[in-house]
């Protein structure tokens, strides 16, 4: 029996296919999102009717939606991210500590993705002091 030699073909595309690749707001904002809640100090995200709206859905068994995003809005352009959140955070934790923790964090988690971001506006709304906030109504 003869030797054969095997030959391999490797292919190798002579071109990539171009075009353009848009990130929706929705998918920095979700990645905003969760970048944030990781951050210790951080309670919750949202305002107060944004919360209370979501403490109505969690009693009617719906407590997932609108949790992806609430207390977030982001703006995607040419690859850059301007990004806006609304904190809660813990009692007796100091704001510049937590919202510079924030910064980072989402900073990192986004442009993981390979998007820029140019702002991060944090508003602190609320304080949780010894449980969870819920605003009454």
């Amino acid at each position: 029996m003869a030797d054969e030699a095997t030959q391999e073909l490797s292919v190798v595309p002579s071109a990539v296919a171009g075009g353009a690749t848009h990130v929706s707001d929705e998918v920095v904002e979700k990645i905003a999102v969760a970048a944030a809640k990781s951050v210790p100090g951080v309670a919750e995200l949202g305002g107060d009717v944004a919360r209370f709206f979501n403490a109505v859905l969690d009693r009617v068994g719906l407590d997932q939606v609108g949790d992806a995003t609430r207390g977030c809005s982001a703006h995607v352009t040419d690859g850059a991210a301007v990004i806006n959140l609304v904190l809660v955070i813990s009692g007796g934790r100091p704001v510049p500590e937590v919202t510079d923790g924030v910064r980072a964090a989402v900073t990192s988690a986004v442009e993981a993705y390979g998007l820029r971001v140019d702002e991060i506006n944090i508003r602190v709304d609320d304080v949780a002091l010894g449980g969870p906030a819920v605003p009454s109504a």
